[in-house]
């Protein structure tokens, strides 16, 4: 864990006493019994889970192709404390092991202070400060949890693992509401932040993996939001979010690009249906991009992508669950075969787009242990990292995947 990251969330529960201090001493002073029954609501959680993924072709989480590979690891500890009715802090350290685009550190996943304004039966509004998951699609916020998650692998057309660091989390300001009547419930959350830049995952997601970066990726102000609504049983869901993610470039002495900009700009629509043996979620997206003011005819450009899947859940019998989901991408919604790419670059046409048929099964083995596997037969390999696999030629377009995972929580 770097100093930074150590101190910025050590800080957070260090003020923990402050605030009950200053909002809850008497006029005169504030006595240690005080503190103590504030750091009673201290609550702290944590899970752990090991992979292993088995390729055919080509890498995904590290050296997967041929033996498979044991390099998939997520560990996590979450806290959180109510020292006032109306103000929460939450904070959560990640370890995360998933080939080279995540080398196993230990992160700050989130940590921010959540103050309640209102709280009524019909309303809720509130603002968070600090770190923050985007609010993005169904799985966004909760992507780091094994359990949150309907598969080992998120749909890779929305939920990218090897450009996530981007889209996860930002350090800057949230507001949500809530608004709840009989015909149902509306959420809201809209807020702007700063990116996470600083890593050679978001580095290979600007500028490919064929060229010298010299320079520095500084973070911008951006701004993303979403609106959900929810039957108050439950079974219908809808939702809309968007991001604008904004990120500069500093050049570095005799670069080869000029202080650029990159901006992107999903738009997700949401769906789901849950009935009381099964549950159907599809996802829509659309996904701008745009490179500008590098001074590189072969970098500055615009395009669209799209993405598109459905997935169902069936709970075999209690503790068993089946998923099945088809789950395609386009890197370019104009160039859906990837023939105008490779004629214009040399690179596969089948590195732009992918198709995956998942089928998986799930065993809670008990409240806390939680056993997955899952198979997926890939046609395209957009969603590959270029860390796990540095030659594009040497990919193959039509893959396999098996994976599977033991979680635990407490």
């Amino acid at each position: 864990m770097s100093m930074n990251s150590r101190k910025f969330f050590t800080n957070i529960f260090k003020g923990i006493a402050g605030l009950a201090l200053i909002f809850s001493a008497s006029p005169g002073y504030a006595d240690e019994h005080q503190v103590a029954q504030i750091l009673k609501q201290l609550q702290v959680h944590g899970f752990l889970s090991q992979g292993y993924v088995k390729t055919t072709g080509n890498n995904f989480f590290g050296h997967s192709n041929n033996s498979g590979s044991f390099d998939f690891r997520e560990i996590g500890l979450t806290a959180s404390l109510r020292p006032l009715p109306r103000l929460q802090l939450s904070g959560q350290l990640l370890h995360r092991r998933a080939g080279e685009g995540s080398d196993g550190g230990i992160r700050i996943d989130f940590g921010f202070l959540d103050y309640n304004f209102m709280n009524t039966p019909a309303v809720e509004f509130g603002v968070r400060l600090g770190r923050m998951k985007h609010p993005l699609g169904f799985y966004n916020d909760t992507r780091d949890v094994p359990f949150t998650r309907p598969s080992i692998l998120l749909p890779q057309s929305i939920y990218f693992d090897r450009t996530r660091n981007l889209a996860l989390a930002s350090d800057g300001a949230l507001l949500y509401g809530e608004s709840r009547t009989d015909w149902g419930n509306i959420a809201i959350q809209a807020g702007a932040a700063f990116p996470q830049v600083g890593d050679k995952d978001t580095e290979t997601s600007i500028f490919g993996n064929t060229v010298p970066v010299r320079g520095d990726l500084k973070s911008r102000l951006s701004y993303l939001g979403r609106i959900t609504y929810e039957r108050p049983d439950g079974r219908l869901r809808l939702a809309v979010s968007s991001t604008q993610l904004n990120v500069g470039y500093s050049p570095g002495q005799n670069d080869i690009f000029e202080s650029g900009s990159f901006r992107f700009s999903p738009l997700i629509l949401s769906a789901q249906y849950n009935a009381e043996r099964w549950s159907v979620t599809s996802e829509y997206a659309l996904r701008y991009s745009r490179h500008h003011g590098f001074g590189n005819s072969g970098l500055d450009r615009s395009s669209t992508g799209e993405s598109f899947y459905l997935q169902g859940i069936y709970r075999l019998f209690p503790g068993w669950e089946a998923v099945l989901r088809y789950d395609w991408l386009f890197a370019n919604r104009k160039d859906r075969n990837g023939k105008k790419f490779a004629a214009a670059s040399g690179y596969p046409a089948h590195s732009q787009y992918a198709k995956d048929l998942t089928i998986g099964l799930r065993w809670n083995i008990t409240p806390s242990i939680m056993l997955s596997t899952e198979y997926h037969r890939v046609n395209g390999t957009a969603w590959l990292s270029p860390l796990d696999n540095p030659d594009i030629n040497d990919t193959k377009k039509n893959w396999n995947l098996f994976a599977a995972q033991i979680s635990y929580r407490f």
